[in-house]
């Protein structure tokens, strides 16, 4: 028997995700990326999940963090992403970074070569009447003219806000007579040591003098339509951060704790991290320094850094828009569109956050569209696991009258026995290990279901 194909519109890291398990279920997928004949402000290739913000997937930590135990259980669930970025992983201390040339490159090839997956570059309006199950994995930077459209059938009002990215800088051009190699109390991650960041120090006269000229920099000026556009909490450009009290990067992306400045065995007053950007270690990215500045502004505001007075930058910081629907209100529990079950949604665009929160959605919605397609029946992942509660989060978890993107943590999860052996800050560590290891045996039971769909 020959399937129709589950057509799916964007190849970022949610539809790559998603026409990966579409395929590895025996469903044959075409997979539209307008990139290659007409790009966006953002992105520079037209290769599949090209990362255009920060190049990493956050805490490796499987026990004791929530994108940990999401990496893990979608490794579980032979994700091509954490597949390709585990290949491609470059030291991070305790998170997972990439090689974001080398990752893009493995995600598009593996693609490529699937004998059930067919990448077609075009720009897709809306999807026509006779594409009976499609995933809009559109991203951040949906075309105007589909956004206009699922808006239509919606019957809400879009809601967008700003992500801003931060810059590069070359290696050699930081003076480590200053700036010294620590990860955050010396942890190590899965492709690191230890000494994974490069922290620059500040001491207090030196920081109030950046976040003086930080606040006073001459700012990119918006269009009228981005005017009143609101920024997600988890990507705030720093100067939108400093204005709201002196000591606010302190508690923040400048946080001291964990470090220890080598020339004085002490802690600084405020630290700079940079995070290494590819697998040759020649280019780090400023850890949480997304900006709006003007670009000669960040060149001088940034020089300012202890460390990086003669920085030299690969990349400089910049914005653009990122839009996601109300999902809550637009989406059921398998990801449809309740005005139009033939579309689901998955990634960005429905109100996740992050990188890997964007492709565990996809994960879900290419795993429902392929047990649509083959006529077997579905259940969404449990509410107790990682991919669950994001899940859950976006299709009615979430307030749909104050619905903003959401990375995934703890929080999200139903609650679990308070263990009662230990106190203080250990328990709430040991929760989060009970929350882990439930997660773990849930998502296996779940993924379960899919085995017998393949064999069936």
């Amino acid at each position: 028997m020959t399937l129709k194909p589950v057509h799916i519109i964007g190849a970022g890291l949610a539809g790559s995700e998603a026409a990966w398990q579409v395929a590895q279920m025996g469903v044959p997928v075409v997979l539209h990326e307008m990139r290659g004949v007409r790009m966006t402000d953002a992105h520079k290739t037209d290769g599949c999940a090209e990362l255009v913000c920060s190049n990493s997937f956050r805490s490796d930590d499987v026990h004791y963090n929530a994108v940990g135990l999401l990496h893990e259980e979608m490794r579980r669930a032979g994700s091509l992403i954490m597949a390709e970025g585990d290949k491609s992983a470059v030291p991070a201390g305790g998170a997972l970074a990439v090689d974001r040339d080398a990752f893009s490159q493995g995600v598009t090839e593996k693609l490529t070569s699937h004998p059930l997956i067919s990448i077609r570059r075009e720009h897709i309006e809306f999807p026509p009447d006779d594409w009976d199950s499609v995933i809009v994995a559109t991203g951040p930077l949906t075309s105007v003219e589909l956004a206009k459209k699922v808006q239509s059938i919606g019957g809400e009002e879009q809601l967008a806000f700003f992500d801003a990215i931060a810059p590069i800088v070359h290696k050699d051009s930081i003076d480590f007579d200053i700036a010294w190699m620590q990860s955050r109390y010396d942890k190590s991650g899965p492709a690191g040591t230890g000494s994974d960041y490069i922290n620059c120090p500040m001491n207090k006269e030196q920081y109030e003098a950046f976040i003086a000229e930080l606040l006073a920099s001459e700012k990119t000026e918006f269009k009228e339509w981005e005017s009143n556009t609101p920024y997600f909490e988890g990507c705030m450009p720093i100067e939108v951060m400093a204005s709201r009290g002196v000591d606010t990067l302190r508690y923040g992306p400048m946080k001291p704790v964990g470090l220890t400045d080598p020339r004085t065995n002490a802690r600084c007053h405020a630290v700079i991290q940079l995070r290494q950007d590819n697998a040759l270690g020649t280019l780090y990215n400023m850890v949480g320094f997304q900006t709006k500045m003007k670009y000669a502004e960040q060149t001088r505001v940034f020089r300012m850094i202890p460390g990086l007075q003669n920085a030299e930058f690969a990349r400089l910081g910049g914005l653009h828009r990122n839009t996601f629907i109300n999902s809550p209100r637009l989406l059921n529990g398998s990801l449809q569109m309740k005005a139009m079950p033939r579309l689901r949604f998955a990634g960005q665009i429905t109100g996740c956050e992050g990188y890997v929160e964007s492709a565990a959605v996809g994960i879900m919605a290419g795993r429902f569209a392929a047990c649509e397609r083959l006529g077997v029946s579905m259940t969404p992942p449990p509410h107790t696991t990682a991919m669950g509660s994001i899940l859950a989060h976006i299709t009615g978890g979430g307030n749909a009258d104050t619905f903003q993107p959401m990375n995934v943590n703890f929080g999200l999860f139903p609650p679990i026995d308070e263990p009662t052996h230990v106190r203080g800050k250990e328990r709430g560590r040991e929760r989060k290990k009970m929350l882990a290891l439930r997660a773990i045996n849930d998502i296996d039971n779940w993924l379960q279901q899919f085995t017998a769909a393949k064999a069936a």
